[in-house]
C-alpha cells in the first residue's frame, strides 16, 4: 500500500479551494496541473456552477439591500 499524496485524487476540500482560487484568479500553475492530471472534470464543473450561482445570488441580494436602504433614507 502506497501513501503517496500526489497519486491520490483531490479531496472535496481541495476541489473547493481550487475552484475558489481559480474563481478569483489566484490559482497556481502547480495546482492547476494537479487538478487537470488527477481531478474529476465533473466535480470541478459542478463546483464552479455552484459557486457562480452563489456569487450571483449574493450580488443580487446585496444590490436589493442597498436599494432598500437608499429608499428608506
Amino acid at each position: 500500500m502506497s501513501d503517496k499524496p500526489q497519486e491520490q485524487k483531490p479531496s472535496l476540500g481541495s476541489i473547493i479551494l481550487s475552484t475558489l482560487s481559480a474563481f478569483i484568479g489566484i490559482q497556481s500553475s502547480k495546482n492547476r496541473e494537479r487538478d487537470f492530471a488527477k481531478g474529476n472534470f465533473k466535480a470541478y464543473v459542478i463546483s464552479g456552477l455552484i459557486f457562480t450561482v452563489l456569487f450571483i445570488t449574493s450580488i443580487v441580494m446585496l444590490v436589493k439591500f442597498i436599494l432598500r436602504q437608499a429608499g428608506a433614507a
